[in-house]
């Protein structure tokens, strides 16, 4: 009967990646460890991304699995992967999925924040700020400053039903409005700005939203 393994090796472009056995026992797992790292028989230098997958390791579990893989002086860990949230990410993937709403105008100097999504029905005038950790949709002119994803989430999206902003922000990206944008000056009405894959800002017509980012959509009725 072929033993199972609790530690695998995988050699990639970028380095050895080990992916550690998520519901054995934590100290067989310890043992593969130190038997494969024992019997390496690498030469020079290698960078080793460590999977954990869904075990839940506290620090000082972590800290004896990154001691028996610097046990040996051929391995060096550049990463340690987890699929498993903290509670301050879960809490805060949850505030990023909730939404709020404004109704009014947002006036040149007001800023309205979301840790979600924000929805504005009404105005944002020119020097008013709208940000939220989720996607922004404005059911009105946007002439201000928008900055979605503010936590980091490149995947939101700036909606309006008329696109006229000054600033237009998504995570760490950011895209000044000029008169070089001539898709906003011709036509500015239901349009959407996202991060399209060559890592910039792009403005599209709304109904491509749908394909741009189809999770949004939480609708599950409908034929």
């Amino acid at each position: 009967m072929t033993k199972q393994q609790y530690v695998a090796i995988k050699g990639t472009k970028d380095g050895l990646v080990l992916r550690l056995d998520d519901k054995c026992a934590y100290s067989d797992l310890l043992a593969e460890l130190r038997s494969k790292v024992a019997e390496s028989g690498l030469e020079g230098l290698s960078e080793v991304q460590v999977d954990i997958g869904y075990r839940y390791c506290n620090e000082s579990e972590l800290k004896e699995i990154m001691n028996i893989i610097h046990s040996s002086p051929n391995l060096r860990i550049s990463k340690i992967q987890s699929d498993v949230l903290t509670v301050e990410e879960c809490n805060a993937r949850i505030l990023e999925k909730q939404s709020e709403t404004f109704i009014g105008i947002v006036r040149s100097g007001q800023v309205v924040k979301a840790e979600g999504d924000l929805v504005v029905i009404g105005d944002v005038n020119p020097n008013a700020r709208v940000v939220a950790g989720g996607s922004i949709y404005v059911l009105g002119r946007l002439k201000g400053i928008a900055h979605a994803g503010a936590n980091g989430n490149t995947e939101s999206v700036i909606a309006a039903s008329w696109l006229e902003a000054t600033h237009l922000m998504i995570a760490d990206k950011m895209e000044l409005m000029t008169d070089e944008l001539t898709i906003l000056s011709e036509q500015p009405e239901m349009e959407c700005a996202y991060i399209h894959t060559n890592g910039f800002i792009t403005i599209d017509r709304l109904q491509e939203l749908r394909i741009i980012r189809p999770h949004l959509s939480s609708f599950k009725g409908g034929i």
